[in-house]
């Protein structure tokens, strides 16, 4: 079967939003598996901070692509893109519907429109970014980058120094924004890997953020310092892994840079802020169906109608 005939549908919303529980439902009414499309979840011994499904979860649906990358890995796009491709060829031939549920926008961009061909740069530019970055400190180096490509600094933190990095760079080389080189791609991408049936998961935004500050909460009392204790045994708390959302907080609470009430409170702050950027990343993709996670059978009918349809 080639790609082009293969249908699949996509899960997608900001974090805390009730995807895992959505697809235990669909997976009571449809003969599916589920590809993770979360970027920290990939990663060996994250379990709490990452809310990785439990092995209950894991036992009563089968999933692709969770806990298989160790944490001092590298793994980007490509890499998702490769191995999702490979999970979809397999559950097709399990004659089941694979489900990729997550709030990653990139991968899924990446597996439906291709891989973006980053422009090549130079280690004398590269040295050079990250020499700015270092000169002028995350929260300066940000706006700067807001000054040559806003749409890119308004989906990154200023603490996510590799694509910070990655965006300057980018913009140093060729003298174009990566957000419009992203865009010409997908322009001249049209014609998607897959057949896709999108839906999109939102909550009124008090009561999403209610449900992120309870998750912080629950995350904590799991033993989430404990966590990151034990990996920072075995890693330096550098690592691309352990410099996500959650990791980085406990990493900067245990390291002395904040005390535990801040150490929460910035938690529970970058985690609601992310979720923001997360919406504004798939508000844009126009093929999204919109459904409140608690319409389990509209949702349902969603799915089944567009399998039909296609």
């Amino acid at each position: 079967m080639r790609q082009g005939q293969t249908t699949i549908v996509a899960l997608v919303g900001p974090t805390a939003i009730g995807k895992t529980a959505l697809s235990l439902f669909l997976a009571k009414h449809l003969a599916m598996e589920v590809i993770s499309m979360d970027s920290v979840q990939l990663y060996k011994r994250l379990d709490i901070g990452s809310a990785k499904p439990s092995s209950a979860e894991l036992a009563a649906i089968a999933h692709h692509l969770v806990d298989f990358v160790e944490p001092d890995q590298h793994y980007d796009v490509s890499d998702f893109v490769r191995d999702a491709d490979q999970a979809i060829a397999t559950i097709i031939s399990h004659d089941k519907l694979p489900v990729l549920v997550g709030g990653t926008g990139l991968y899924l961009r990446g597996l439906l429109n291709g891989l973006f061909h980053v422009p090549e740069v130079s280690m004398e530019v590269r040295q050079a970014v990250r020499q700015q970055l270092n000169d002028l400190g995350h929260q300066r180096f940000h706006d700067l980058l807001k000054k040559y490509d806003p749409a890119t600094a308004s989906r990154l933190h200023s603490n996510d120094s590799q694509r910070l990095c990655r965006a300057m760079e980018i913009y140093q080389a060729t003298g174009t924004p990566w957000s419009t080189l992203l865009a010409q791609q997908q322009e001249t991408s049209r014609a998607q890997r897959y057949r896709a049936i999108k839906i999109g998961l939102e909550r009124p935004r008090q009561e999403l953020y209610e449900r992120i500050n309870k998750r912080v909460d629950i995350m904590v009392a799991q033993g989430l310092l404990a966590e990151v204790e034990g990996l920072l045994r075995s890693y330096t708390g550098q690592e691309k892994a352990l410099q996500t959302i959650g990791y980085r907080h406990m990493v900067h609470y245990i390291r002395g840079k904040y005390d535990w009430q801040e150490c929460l409170r910035l938690l529970a702050r970058d985690t609601r802020r992310y979720a923001k950027r997360q919406l504004t990343w798939f508000k844009a993709d126009k093929e999204i169906q919109w459904f409140h996670p608690d319409q389990h059978q509209a949702i349902l009918a969603a799915i089944q109608g567009g399998i039909n349809g296609l």
